[in-house]
């Protein structure tokens, strides 16, 4: 039995602008709640425009002026490589919080969460200085050669989903280039960004560089966005939020870096090994909560392997341990909060009005905590609303298919693009799958 870790007790919950901690211009705060007991975590300062506006002057400030515009991109390398020695050396400390704050199992956590995180900044600190222009011939006697630089002050918003890491994954390029940044962390999850952000000062970044503002989007997210001194804004999250920025974002021209929601096709054929194929499947669909924008979300599965497949992979949903996200053995905690929860809920009731075969979970599990059974259903069609819509929890929707033909129209027909898989042992058949299947991502 996997021994139980023990919850963090104390958090910063204060906004980061320039060099300095500090309350809210309003004095508001906002709860953070534990998904798995619904109790209020701590109360976090609620930034707005006015916060906003001060933190893109201290970015602005740090870019053009301070001693971020002039130090050496190898010294920029080797503070991103600094951080990611302070993440690594408290670990334990800041996966027990990134559990407290979303819910995520601590072995997750532990084991992909800050690792994952830890290897981007370390990556990107590699890169600093490495980022170079090119030399071109032109006609006549002249000397062209390009630069890149860096754009300027970069608003990011992160989701909740993997708080740590895309708060790693919008750093680490942004700083390594030389930009400087404002981030909005979820504000179901912002602890995790706010402990972060205290490492980065310990760790030497100058005062502005980094700003972090904790808020909501329609007030601190919305005036970064709309902000005429932010250069660039870079997104996580869902496709509306997106449609969203990309019309407030155009007054001024920003430059957008968007990834957004996903209803991904993972696609297993009769040829495939099925045990890594069902185990890759209930990976790919189940892993944090079913909360990845890149979930293998629709199964595709060929006629002649599917009776199997669908009992094997029942079996292997059976296994999962849903409890106290603190205990070793748990492998599913609850979802991120009772909005998100209820949200799922509502799709499994359409999928079994709609005629899927639920046959496994379906429920909410206890009266504590936004906990989902696994849940499986069989027999999906593509028109059915479980099989159309980003669900964003644990909920695998198995469709039948006959032939590769079939399955790469099926897999394009939805307005999504992030992400495909396929299982089979004919490699003709696996990059025929991912030239010809719309995603920018495929396994």
């Amino acid at each position: 039995m996997a021994t139980i870790a023990t919850p963090p007790t104390t958090y910063q919950t204060k906004i980061l602008i320039g060099d300095q901690w500090r309350d809210s211009v309003s004095g508001k705060t906002f709860s953070t709640i534990n998904p798995a007991t619904e109790e209020v975590i701590a109360e976090v300062a609620e930034g707005d425009a006015a916060d906003i506006d001060l933190a893109v002057t201290a970015a602005r400030n740090a870019f053009e002026s301070g001693p971020w515009a002039s130090m050496d991109a190898r010294d920029r390398g080797m503070l991103l490589m600094k951080l990611a020695d302070l993440m690594e050396a408290r670990l334990e400390e800041l996966a027990a919080l990134e559990t407290l704050d979303n819910g995520k199992p601590i072995s997750d956590a532990r084991a992909a969460d800050l690792p994952l995180a830890i290897d981007c900044l370390r990556y990107y600190g590699g890169w600093a200085d490495k980022i170079q222009g090119a030399t071109i011939p032109i006609r006549g006697n002249y000397f062209c050669y390009t630069r890149r630089e860096p754009v300027g002050v970069c608003g990011q918003i992160i989701p909740w989903n993997f708080p740590i890491l895309m708060a790693a994954w919008k750093w680490g390029p942004a700083l390594a280039a030389g930009k400087t940044v404002v981030m909005e962390p979820d504000e179901q999850t912002p602890l995790t960004c706010l402990r972060i952000a205290e490492l980065a000062f310990e760790a030497g970044f100058p005062p502005g560089v980094i700003n972090v503002v904790p808020g909501f989007g329609p007030t601190a997210g919305a005036s970064l966005v709309k902000h005429p001194n932010v250069d660039k804004i870079a997104f996580t999250g869902e496709h509306h939020t997106g449609k969203i920025i990309m019309k407030d974002a155009a007054a001024t021209l920003k430059r957008l870096t968007f990834e957004l929601g996903g209803k991904s096709p993972n696609i297993v054929f009769a040829d495939a090994n099925l045990d890594d194929a069902v185990a890759g499947a209930e990976f790919g669909l189940f892993f944090n909560q079913g909360q990845c924008c890149c979930a293998g979300s629709r199964l595709f599965v060929e006629d002649s392997v599917h009776d199997e497949f669908v009992e094997r992979v029942v079996e292997r949903a059976k296994e999962r341990v849903v409890g106290n996200p603190f205990d070793g053995d748990t492998t599913q905690g609850p979802q991120v909060d009772q909005a998100q929860m209820e949200k799922i809920l509502g799709f499994i009731e359409k999928g079994k009005e709609q005629g899927a075969d639920c046959l496994i979970g379906g429920s909410r599990v206890g009266d504590q905590g936004y906990f989902i059974e696994p849940t499986v259903f069989d027999n999906v069609t593509d028109d059915m609303d479980i099989a159309q819509h980003e669900i964003f929890g644990p909920v695998m929707n198995i469709l039948r298919f006959k032939d590769v033909d079939e399955v790469i129209e099926r897999s394009n027909r939805t307005m999504f693009g992030l992400a495909a898989a396929v299982w089979t042992s004919d490699v003709t058949k696996a990059h025929r799958i991912a030239s010809e299947v719309r995603a920018g991502t495929v396994w």
